[in-house]
């Protein structure tokens, strides 16, 4: 792998990262960590981008001596083998030999490196922390003045349209990530146990064009890896949430402790943010709840999980040319009802024509336009 990396696990494929040395002036940025963190005892912990991680055993010689509480973090390419050992902590491919007592919650955070997705999960995964950077493209540090706030607040807003929705679209935007086969199960049983219909869309890189054609689908749930999760869906037609929100949203177990996981391997059962599915309440049983968007009432109970697998999800058609029997699914349904299903080639249906010369000029005064005077 070439470039940047999220560092996420991959199971099916050995994987060579390459990322690259970007140059960093090591005595600017030591200047500019003295001058954010005057106090020399304060828990800091270094964070970097992965192009710059060759220069941090020379910036930690630097600081070392003066900082006898600094942190910095190390590059590990895969999960390493066993629990982590008592003092150790791994997030986003990196390891942290933490010394404040609450943890990393309680330290201070500097990143070396440009403004970026890396940063934003960061700030987003530790938004109790202050944080501080240091670009090396101009030299300057700075302290993050991000309104991580407003941004949690725009992602607790998209926690309230999952509760809303009733079909959710599952976007596979990796195939090599770990783990991500379970979350997919993880995902459709507890769409199912909520009572919202859901289905799987293999897009790539989503981006507005594609999405906009499923109409259906009221909100779509984005499986990536954990910097490519936390999708700016501000220009799509239709809300993307990561599986954390998605969970928040259809757990009723789930509470919202202000910590946020945008790696969605620690919710799967045995890691360590894992929570069970409560069980079904029956109907009658269940305490109304009413949308913080729309108004109107909603249900929040699970359904039973037995009564939910007998549940028809599909559907017989005959088809004309055969007049064979298919199975198809209800999605399949909806989008052969549609009167416009994109680009139809036609195939030996358009009549040949011969080239004609078109219009010259531009549109605002074409040559054989006729002006008025």
């Amino acid at each position: 792998h070439y470039g940047p990396a999220c560092l996420s696990p991959c199971r099916k494929l050995p994987v060579l990262h390459i990322f690259g040395q970007q140059p960093l002036d090591i005595r600017r940025c030591a200047e500019a960590f003295r001058e954010l963190y005057p106090n020399r005892q304060g828990h800091v912990v270094v964070l970097s981008d992965v192009v710059y991680a060759h220069a941090m055993g020379e910036l930690e010689q630097q600081l070392c001596p003066e900082y006898p509480n600094i942190v910095f973090s190390k590059v590990v390419c895969g999960d390493p083998p066993g629990p982590a050992p008592p003092g150790e902590e791994r997030h986003f491919g990196r390891q942290f030999l933490v010394k404040a007592p609450g943890g990393l919650q309680d330290c201070a955070m500097f990143y070396v490196g440009t403004e970026g997705l890396a940063l934003t999960s960061f700030m987003l995964t530790w938004n109790r922390c202050s944080f501080s950077s240091f670009d090396p493209t101009t030299g300057c540090g700075r302290h993050e003045n991000l309104n991580v706030n407003r941004a949690l607040m725009r992602r607790l807003y998209l926690v309230e349209r999952a509760r809303d929705a009733h079909v959710v679209g599952i976007l596979v935007g990796t195939l090599g990530v770990a783990g991500y086969l379970a979350v997919l199960q993880h995902l459709r049983e507890l769409l199912c146990r909520a009572g919202k219909r859901s289905y799987t869309l293999a897009v790539g890189k989503p981006n507005p064009a594609k999405l906009a054609n499923f109409l259906e689908v009221d909100i779509f749930v984005l499986v990536a890896c954990a910097q490519n999760s936390l999708l700016d869906s501000s220009d799509f037609y239709r809300p993307v949430v990561t599986p954390y929100e998605l969970e928040l949203a259809c757990n009723p177990a789930r509470e919202w402790t202000g910590n946020y996981l945008t790696d969605f391997r620690d919710l799967l059962p045995g890691a360590c943010a894992h929570v069970e599915l409560p069980p079904a309440i029956p109907a009658a049983e269940a305490v109304p709840d009413i949308s913080l968007i729309t108004g109107e009432m909603r249900a929040t109970h699970l359904c039973d999980p037995l009564a939910s697998q007998l549940a028809p999800s599909t559907t017989l058609a005959c088809r004309d040319q055969t007049r064979a029997l298919a199975e198809i699914s209800p999605a399949a349904s909806f989008l052969d009802s549609r009167s416009w299903r994109g680009l139809e080639q036609q195939l030996g249906q358009t009549p040949i024509s011969k080239a004609v010369q078109g219009r010259r000029g531009i549109a605002i005064a074409y040559e054989d336009e006729v002006r008025e005077q």
